[in-house]
């Protein structure tokens, strides 16, 4: 099984924390870097051969994640000369499999990725994209009034949920196969253009722990969690780092 770690970013919103690092890096409860945790996580799951897409900062990435020897996996680079967003640096990289795994290099979760990659393969999708339901908190009262301008309903800062894309993807080869290595591809753009194109796409609801920690209240709350979700999860730092 392959997986693609998106670790290309600038991570603007979690400065000044990566004025000088890039934001894969960042640590985790004062202990271990983000990106340290998915590779454990993806080796544990099975997964042997692991590319990190870079640009920011990149030689610091490569050079703390190295050939990937100490984790028991294989690790490349694919190296972008421009910022791409999330979907055409895959493009960039020549020996994609038929079907892997794309997944951002901010996130903190207990997703099995084994699990989520079966059943991608299982469905025979295009794309499968997993999903959290998050509840959002508007700052400010609303107000709703009819065609009179009569102010009809007011909420004091309402929540309001969504289910919102996790960041972690699988991937057909052919969904990428035909985009220009040169001009930026999103996520976005992938779900409409797929959405459009009537792809098969599917969503793949999860119910347990995930925080993208490149959001200041989300990497707060990782470190808060950390204690204790190292212990559960199995995430001891060794000496040497």
């Amino acid at each position: 099984m392959r997986a693609i770690i998106l670790a290309g970013g600038k991570g603007t919103r979690l400065k000044p924390y990566t004025v000088s690092l890039p934001k894969p890096l960042v640590p985790i409860g004062d202990e271990l870097p983000i990106i340290e945790v998915l590779i454990k996580q993806l080796a544990r799951t099975g997964f042997e051969h692991i590319t990190i897409a870079v640009n920011h900062l990149a030689n610091l990435i490569m050079a703390f994640c190295a050939d990937g020897s100490r984790w028991g996996v294989k690790i490349n680079y694919s190296i972008e000369s421009k910022n791409l967003s999330t979907i055409a640096p895959l493009a960039l990289i020549p020996d994609l499999p038929e079907n892997f795994l794309v997944l951002n290099g901010d996130l903190f979760c207990n997703l099995d990725f084994a699990l989520f990659y079966e059943y991608h393969l299982e469905r025979g999708n295009d794309v499968t994209v997993a999903t959290r339901r998050r509840s959002v908190q508007i700052d400010f009262g609303t107000l709703q009034y009819d065609h009179g301008n009569r102010i009809v309903q007011f909420s004091e800062k309402p929540i309001h949920e969504f289910d919102v894309s996790m960041g972690v993807y699988c991937l057909n080869r052919r969904v990428v196969s035909h985009l220009d290595p040169e001009i930026p591809y999103g996520f976005d753009n992938l779900m409409i253009d797929g959405i459009r194109s009537a792809l098969k796409i599917e969503a793949y609801p999860f119910n347990g722990y995930w925080l993208d920690i490149g959001r200041p209240d989300d990497y707060e709350q990782a470190n808060l969690d950390y204690p204790r979700l190292s212990k559960e999860w199995g995430l001891q730092a060794q000496k040497e780092y």
